[in-house]
């Protein structure tokens, strides 16, 4: 029997209408549309095609947009002195600095930067210490995004046993905090995991984020587990793959999230959730 399809579409559709309303009755409050800026540096083609996607939703939801386009060429003291000045900007709410950044550029820098009250991609190390110690903060879209799919979906996580493969400071580590917050036993895996099969066939939950296209197999999953599949991976033939090896694992699993279609539509949704935080509070 198939599993069920944690459709991710209708899902984003869904809190897109969810966050236009709220985003109105903020304009009213604050006399003013949230802002959101997002500083791009250079012109990666894959970079501006995700500028220009932001730049739609946001026109779509009410919210202002302001990208932040610098120079290839541009300095580490440029590009902070760019962020700090987003940081003060008062019709500003969300900062986004676009990944990824030229070689010659300090990631980690720039994001210390940023006033981790706009980081609406929740990577500022401060938000990764208070998702960690559960108190409120900016939590990372796509993880985000899974918990809000499992949530709508009404699927149990009090006393289950999950796993999460993976353990990115952006995917895999937020998502097992996010599980353990909701109750959850959580085990988290990663390359140099002994037995990995022997880990997921005790899981309720599998949530998987590797890079590594068909990597879990039907072979690995309880039958009725819920499986959550952030990969991103682009086939021989073009086609975007997750880290499921889907037709065989569908036929396994009681819920999943097919790729594309599952969690990155709602990944975005998820920045508008934390940027109407941030407006909130601001």
């Amino acid at each position: 029997m198939s599993a069920n399809m944690l459709d991710g579409r209708a899902l984003a559709q869904e809190l897109r209408r969810e966050a236009t309303a709220a985003i109105a009755a903020l304009t009213v409050q604050l006399s003013r549309a949230p802002g959101l800026a997002v500083v791009q540096v250079g012109d990666d083609p894959a970079s501006t095609r995700y500028v220009r996607t932001l730049g739609k939703l946001c026109a779509s939801v009410g919210v202002t947009f302001q990208p932040e386009l610098l120079s290839a060429t541009t300095t580490q003291s440029d590009l902070v002195a760019a962020i700090t000045k987003l940081n003060r900007q008062p019709n500003i709410d969300g900062v986004l600095i676009q990944m990824p950044l030229p070689d010659h550029l300090d990631a980690t820098g720039a994001i210390l930067a940023l006033d981790h009250r706009k980081d609406v991609d929740g990577v500022h190390p401060i938000n990764a210490g208070l998702l960690a110690q559960g108190q409120s903060c900016m939590i990372p879209n796509t993880p985000a995004g899974g918990m809000e799919l499992l949530r709508r979906h009404k699927i149990t996580l009090r006393g289950q046993r999950a796993a999460v493969v993976g353990r990115s400071a952006i995917v895999g580590r937020p998502m097992a905090q996010l599980l353990v917050q909701a109750d959850a036993t959580v085990t988290i895996c990663h390359s140099r995991t002994s037995d990995l099969a022997g880990v997921l066939r005790e899981c309720d939950i599998v949530c998987v984020a590797a890079g590594r296209p068909g990597l879990i197999t039907a072979a690995m999953i309880k039958p009725g587990a819920t499986v959550i599949d952030f990969g991103t991976n682009v086939s021989a033939d073009g086609s975007l793959v997750g880290d499921v090896a889907f037709a065989a694992v569908v036929e396994v699993a009681g819920a999943i999230t097919p790729v594309p279609g599952g969690t990155g539509p709602v990944t975005n949704m998820m920045l508008l959730r934390n940027l109407i935080a941030a407006a909130t509070a601001a």
